[in-house]
């Protein structure tokens, strides 16, 4: 049996999946695993630093890094890409002209090595105050951030809402599946 098997096998028995999930600040993030945890999202204060929760979803532990987006805590993100099984980052859809913005710090977190091979969850936010055509937002954002051209990285696109739900739970399935073929299949 090969190290790599054993690697495998090991991260299998574990279930522990490591999820960093940064964006600009007010993107949602946030709120977003609250929702996610069937916590309080009424009152939620922006994050000054990082929170770190646990969603217990389908018999696997998803540790959720959730790193605050200020332009002054974004040179912290570094520090905590090790050992990161998935990168979620959150747009949001109420603040569409921050897009370029988001583009420029998007592509410095991806070009950092210790990100390459992570599974990759773009979740667009606030999709229910968002009143323009669903399916053109999500490809001007796919050719903004140039995810067709991404070599080393699978990556879904999803439109949600922290507030009411929407397609968090779909977010959720994808990370579990994207894990499932990574570690399951040799």
């Amino acid at each position: 049996m090969g190290l790599l098997s054993i690697i495998r096998k090991q991260k299998l028995r574990e279930k522990e999946v490591r999820v960093l999930m940064l964006g600009l600040d007010n993107s949602g993030k946030t709120t977003i695993v609250r929702s996610l945890l069937h916590k309080d999202i009424q009152e939620i204060s922006p994050t000054m630093g990082f929170n770190i929760d646990t969603i217990s979803y389908k018999g696997f532990n998803i540790n959720v890094w959730d790193i605050g987006g200020q332009s002054s805590l974004r040179t912290f993100w570094f520090n905590y890409f090790e050992r990161t099984d998935f990168l979620v980052w959150v747009l949001d859809a109420s603040s569409l002209q921050r897009l370029v913005e988001n583009f420029k710090e998007f592509d410095k977190v991806l070009r950092e090595d210790r990100l390459a091979g992570c599974g990759l969850l773009i979740l667009i936010n606030k999709i229910d105050i968002y009143d323009g055509d669903r399916q053109k937002l999500k490809e001007a954002i796919t050719d903004t951030l140039r995810l067709k051209e991404l070599q080393n990285h699978s990556w879904n696109l999803l439109c949600c809402s922290a507030y009411t739900g929407e397609n968090l739970q779909d977010g959720l399935d994808w990370l579990v599946s994207e894990y499932e073929k990574k570690y399951y299949i040799l």
